[in-house]
């Protein structure tokens, strides 16, 4: 069974891996400047597209999600019970959310999420990824998608018998709530803005 300090090792390195800002790196280093200053202001996937370059919003989207995945398989490696993964997945996720480096300015931590429940049970995992991208063709609101899917993995995680995952995945699922609150204000009034599939310039 985890210790305390093994619990808090967990928090610590998944946070510290979670706080990489790769959506602010990459188009940083490709030349488009600060990702915040544009769209949404969120260093994540979905404003990275609002550059334009798909490239590079696909990448960020494939580096967020790793490094929830990789916060949470670090912790088996290195022999961690059931709980230090989750606990590492969390911090993660919650890294991505409040970076240190960016005076805890982060993004909303979808993909991050996403990420981290496909390495705690990928079967939960790919159930919240298809809920994604199901709502997002039928609807074409990325926020309302990543809402409906992160609410709906503890329910999957419950009926798999995943009892622990279901916990960490409502957790997540409340944070991601907490950070969608303005989403949430603007799908009401019905002025939240649609997935674009072609190009555009910046905002």
């Amino acid at each position: 069974m985890a210790t305390n300090v093994d619990l808090i090792l967990a928090a610590i390195g998944g946070y510290l891996l979670g706080s990489v800002p790769f959506g602010l790196v990459l188009t940083r280093a490709a030349g488009l400047g600060d990702i915040r200053k544009i769209g949404s202001g969120n260093i994540g996937a979905t404003n990275v597209l609002r550059t334009g370059n798909k490239t590079l919003a696909a990448l960020t989207l494939v580096l967020d999600s790793g490094k929830g995945a990789a916060a949470v398989l670090v912790a088996i490696w290195l022999g961690g019970d059931s709980l230090s993964p989750l606990v590492a997945g969390l911090g993660a996720v919650v890294g991505h959310n409040f970076p240190v480096w960016l005076r805890f300015k982060g993004g909303k931590g979808v993909a991050t999420t996403l990420g981290t429940l496909l390495a705690m049970a990928w079967p939960v995992g790919l159930l919240a990824c298809l809920t994604w991208l199901v709502v997002a063709v039928l609807f074409r609101y990325s926020s309302l998608s990543a809402l409906v899917a992160l609410c709906a993995a503890p329910a999957y995680a419950w009926v798999l018998d995943r009892p622990s995952v279901a916990v960490a995945a409502a957790l997540l699922a409340a944070l991601s709530v907490i950070r969608h609150h303005e989403n949430i204000a603007r799908l009401l009034k019905g002025e939240e803005s649609k997935i674009k599939l072609r190009s555009s310039k910046p905002e």
